[in-house]
């Protein structure tokens, strides 16, 4: 029953219900473009592979870690709770802070850009090359007919997610089983009726031989052979689309508070809906690589690889295929993105750190108003910024307060050791730390490549750390008066 009063949630959603939120929100448009750029840094096809791997290897253990925290704190908000209750209200508001301005609008501007990106093959009019305000040009605003349609998008969602938890919830079962069952379809077919198997003995006939590829000012393409040594740089920035594609996991959590015995199910939900999505992702790229050579992954048009896999699959049918698949795909991952947000800034409102209206639950018992706040922005944000400039800005960010989260086991285990932990982070204290070493890793050597969008996400951050302090100040000022 929805919730008639607007006082609490209910916990109306099953073990299906989480790993399917975690599915969607995982797939999204990532899979279907960032292995071009993948096969340009690194140029072969094991080295593909390996990323693919070690991203999916990456998110279980970090799913898996989080399996404790969600057990210790089944309560709305997910990962801003675990921050604030291991390491105080300023870390968790830095991550409710970074999270509406960059992370979640972020991750759903740039779905929704990808929705209509994909809506142009159908219909052109719809598509990125319809300008419709500005000309085109370096360093000149515009605004296309895709980021129209991609807030279009994004405020139907939002319309819908405020009618109610059964509204939010049978979007995301429709379209998660969709477009797992169109991707399944796809990998299928690319491998049992594609018959020219010498691409497939090309790709591995040196699978480990990279090379990076770049584009030169002056329209040149250079091709640098990579070592032991060499590579480190091309593959850390090569699992920034990997890990942009699989990120979104841990929305789940956020949702505690509408999750039947949260304690068990969104545990099992982030290994079941993590480990699907990884299996996924790894078969789709061995399907391109046995329909496609490296060169062509590479270098697929607009970087659209399934695209060009399904038009060599399919022939011109292909191109109305894959544009289907992809709007499936990321309408139903930013449902759940939508829906698992918001529930994020009504934690937050109710502790006094984000604005009043988002503490209060409509007559369905949803958090509209903090529903509508995330719409607004992530529509700015959708008319700012491009799909690849929002996911390295955004997965900087994301890996800086993961890191810090799955810190957060260890203090917890030291400051609150008799807690209620009705499942343990698998594999502690090593495949946390394994986890913590990588994704420092990672972040450091993005700041070196790409700092374009790793400096300014870390600047933002920072920049949560006044307007805590006047929170908090106001929140302490109120409290007076009412005494």
């Amino acid at each position: 029953m929805e919730n008639n009063s607007s006082s609490s949630f209910q916990r109306s959603l099953t073990l299906l219900d989480g790993a399917l939120l975690v599915i969607g929100s995982m797939i999204g448009s990532g899979i279907f473009i960032v292995s071009a750029d993948i096969s340009r840094q690194l140029g072969s096809a094991g080295w593909l592979i390996v990323v693919w791997l070690l991203s999916g290897f990456i998110t279980l253990s970090a799913a898996l870690s989080y399996g404790e925290l969600s057990g210790m704190f089944p309560k709305a908000g997910g990962q801003y709770v675990y921050l604030r209750e291991a390491f105080g209200k300023l870390w968790g508001f830095l991550y409710g802070w970074s999270f509406f301005a960059v992370i979640q609008t972020g991750t759903i501007a740039a779905v929704g850009v990808g929705f209509a990106k994909f809506t142009g093959y159908l219909i052109p009019s719809l598509g990125d090359g319809n300008i419709l305000i500005g000309t085109p040009g370096p360093g000149h605003f515009t605004i296309s007919a895709a980021q129209l349609l991609g807030i279009g998008i994004i405020f139907l969602l939002t319309f819908l997610n405020t009618l109610g938890i059964k509204s939010g919830k049978w979007i995301q079962f429709v379209f998660t089983f969709a477009k797992i069952a169109a991707m399944a379809g796809l990998i299928i077919f690319g491998f049992l009726f594609f018959k020219d198997h010498g691409i497939w003995q090309d790709n591995w006939s040196f699978p480990w031989l990279a090379f990076h590829t770049e584009t030169l000012k002056d329209g040149s393409i250079s091709h640098e052979s990579l070592n032991s040594l060499t590579i480190v740089g091309p593959l850390c920035a090569a699992m920034v689309g990997a890990l942009f594609s699989s990120d979104a996991w841990n929305n789940v959590t956020f949702i505690a508070g509408e999750i039947k015995r949260p304690e068990r199910n969104i545990g099992l939900s982030l290994f079941i809906g993590t480990a699907v999505v990884t299996i996924i992702y790894v078969s789709m790229n061995l399907m391109y690589l046995n329909v496609m050579s490296m060169h062509d992954i590479a270098n697929a048009p607009s970087d659209r690889v399934a695209l060009a896999a399904a038009l060599k699959i399919f022939g011109n049918a292909g191109t109305v295929i894959i544009a289907v698949m992809i709007m499936v795909s990321t309408f139903g991952c930013n449902n759940g993105l939508i829906l698992s947000g918001s529930r994020v800034y009504h934690t937050m409102a109710q502790d006094g750190l984000f604005l009043p209206a988002a503490a209060k639950l409509n007559k369905k018992g949803v958090p509209a108003a903090a529903l509508w706040m995330q719409f607004v922005w992530a529509s700015v944000l959708c008319l700012s910024g491009k799909y690849g400039d929002l996911l390295d800005f955004i997965i900087f960010t994301v890996l800086l307060f993961y890191i810090l989260t799955i810190g957060g086991i260890f203090r917890l285990r030291k400051t609150m050791p008799d807690a209620p932990r009705p499942y343990k982070a698998f594999g502690y204290p090593l495949i946390p730390l394994i986890y913590i070493i990588l994704a420092t890793s990672i972040c450091v050597v993005l700041l070196k490549y790409k700092p374009t969008y790793t400096w300014p996400g870390l600047i933002i951050v920072l920049a949560g750390i006044p307007v805590y302090y006047v929170l908090e100040a106001r929140a302490k000022k109120q409290a007076q008066i009412k005494k």
